[in-house]
């Protein structure tokens, strides 16, 4: 049962929420694209092997994914604005703890708190958007320039984390973050608070399902350890018992009874595997193989980042007229198609510019595919779910990139040549793409509204 708690509040400055919101998912975003091309630095001066690096990311990516299950429910029960205010109070003091890190295990334990703090900030932060536009039609435009900020975070995270880590430094990557969620706090106090719905947590479930991810991606980039993996085992049985069982499960097993559930969360699973396991390992082969410094690197990415804004208007167009099939179909196809052009044609002769138009399509297929699939999962759960369910889908996602950099990471630093493992890694990810094209068919032919 939700029970309503309202707070006597001013009215809100509809602009202003959505200039803080956007500039939130702009910074989880920006951090976490920003980091890849600046590994090698932090390996050099912390010591780090490529299971270290891993963590780095990973860290983030694992709380984030496990988090999300539970954080919208957090959001509606503490109030957007406070959640939000929480969220990006603690990111700033885990990115500062991050840039003051002495060595790789504080690093990536300040990595854990920011991706925790990035799980509570990033419902809580639309949440504030849908509050602040009643009107459907500004909501939806609204919305629409929320989801821009992450996309224009994607485009500019690799080269504002070259540009910084190549001049001031690796570390500056993370005290940016400071005077923003500084200044986010204090926009944050002038405006109104949000009303506190009363949502169950499930907090079992949610421990089992951080503890059962955190195992698995041990087990991986550690290198195959078997107590690891049974804990993983153990621990998803768990989950599954749990949320069986409870009266609130923050994810409902019946969700996946729905074959368009099922379908979209294993395509978001694979879309978000492939393309962060392929900026993970061609980060390092850009450093450590064709020894270029983290502002080169950072620029070898931009054609491909630039791109996924553009796509999501393609995909928009397409979907509308065609259903939202062809989109998400074509575009893991074209993903699929440039990384095995890579696969075949990228070494270390390879000229730079031939490699960073290979790229360009493996952008614009991930941004044609991610639109339409999130579409085609609201339009098929009733709006009642409809929080619960993109919050599944988003941990999907989260969980494909966390294991895609352990997996990835594992296959590129066990093969002989580091050149040869990441073809490998390529491989994996194409066949993992053409497997989620070819169960598309089993999603809608039309929206459908829940």
């Amino acid at each position: 049962m939700t029970t309503l708690v309202m707070d006597r509040t001013a009215p809100a400055r509809p602009k202003l929420v959505l200039a803080t919101a956007f500039l939130g998912i702009f910074l989880l975003n920006l951090d976490s694209m920003a980091m890849n091309v600046a590994l090698p630095g932090v390996g050099r001066e912390l010591g780090g092997s490529t299971a270290a690096l891993q963590w780095i990311v990973d860290a983030y990516v694992l709380m984030l994914a496990a988090l999300l299950l539970s954080a919208g429910a957090l959001s509606d029960r503490f109030g957007a604005s406070r959640a939000f205010g929480a969220g990006a109070a603690v990111f700033t003091f885990a990115s500062a703890a991050c840039g003051l890190a002495p060595g790789l295990g504080e690093l990536i334990a300040a990595r854990l708190l920011q991706g925790g703090a990035a799980a509570i900030m990033l419902p809580s932060s639309l949440a504030l958007v849908r509050q602040a536009f009643p009107d459907a039609a500004r909501r939806a435009r609204a919305i629409a320039l929320w989801t821009v900020g992450g996309a224009l975070a994607i485009a500019a995270g690799p080269v504002v984390g070259g540009v910084l880590a190549g001049t001031v430094g690796w570390r500056a990557i993370f005290f940016v973050n400071v005077p923003i969620g500084i200044a986010t706090l204090v926009v944050l106090s002038r405006m109104p608070q949000s009303p506190r719905l009363m949502r169950p947590l499930d907090p079992l479930g949610q421990v089992t399902a951080l503890v059962a991810l955190v195992a698995l991606t041990f087990g991986v980039i550690e290198g195959g350890q078997p107590l690891a993996f049974g804990v993983a085992v153990l621990a998803a049985v768990a989950f599954v018992l749990v949320e069986s069982r409870v009266a609130a499960p923050m994810v409902p097993l019946s969700l996946f009874r729905s074959r368009t559930v099922t379908v979209s969360v294993a395509i978001g699973f694979a879309l978000n595997a492939a393309f962060y396991g392929l900026v993970f390992v061609l980060s390092l082969f850009f450093h450590d193989v064709l020894g270029l410094s983290p502002m080169a690197a950072g620029l070898m990415f931009l054609p491909m980042t630039a791109v996924v804004a553009v796509a999501n208007l393609v995909s928009a167009r397409v979907a509308a007229r065609f259903g939202p099939r062809l989109p998400i179909a074509a575009g893991q196809l074209i993903c699929a198609t440039a990384m095995l052009a890579l696969l075949w044609g990228v070494d270390e002769g390879t000229p730079r510019p031939l490699i960073a138009v290979l790229l360009v399509p493996v952008g614009f297929g991930l941004g044609c595919a991610v639109p339409s699939l999130t579409a085609v999962l609201m339009g098929h759960i009733a709006a009642d779910r409809a929080g619960m369910a993109a919050g599944v889908l988003n941990s999907f996602r989260q969980t494909g990139s966390a294991l895609a950099v352990a997996v990835f990471g594992a296959v590129a630093a066990g093969a002989g040549e580091f050149v040869d493992g990441v073809r490998l890694a390529l491989g994996v990810a194409v066949v993992m793409l053409v497997s989620a094209a070819a169960i598309s068919v089993l999603l809608p032919r039309r929206f459908t509204a829940g």
